[in-house]
């Protein structure tokens, strides 16, 4: 599984796999929110390239894992929107 540090981001389309009350709280400005549950489901709606985020990084990870078992091409963002946050990096919101 391809991880990347939310520096190296740069153009990705960023793909946020948290719940609904997490996104709300805060989220990386421009991302597109489908939760974990939802992935499969649409699949179709998932940015080959993609950098996929979580909170920490685990929910993430799986989901790459799934992305690459597919044959699409996606990387985790290292630290998840926690790490994002605090490099600095565009948010809507804040996250708890």
């Amino acid at each position: 599984m391809r991880e990347i540090q939310p520096a190296e981001v740069g153009t990705m389309p960023i793909v946020d796999v948290r719940e609904q009350h997490e996104w709300d709280a805060g989220h990386a400005v421009d991302a597109i929110h489908i939760p974990l549950s939802e992935v499969v489901a649409r699949l179709d709606e998932v940015p080959d390239g993609a950098a996929v985020i979580c909170r920490s990084g685990a929910r993430s990870g799986q989901v790459v894992a799934y992305l690459e078992q597919q044959g699409r091409d996606a990387a985790n963002v290292a630290g998840g929107t926690l790490q994002w946050a605090a490099e600095g990096r565009p948010m809507v919101g804040t996250v708890l």
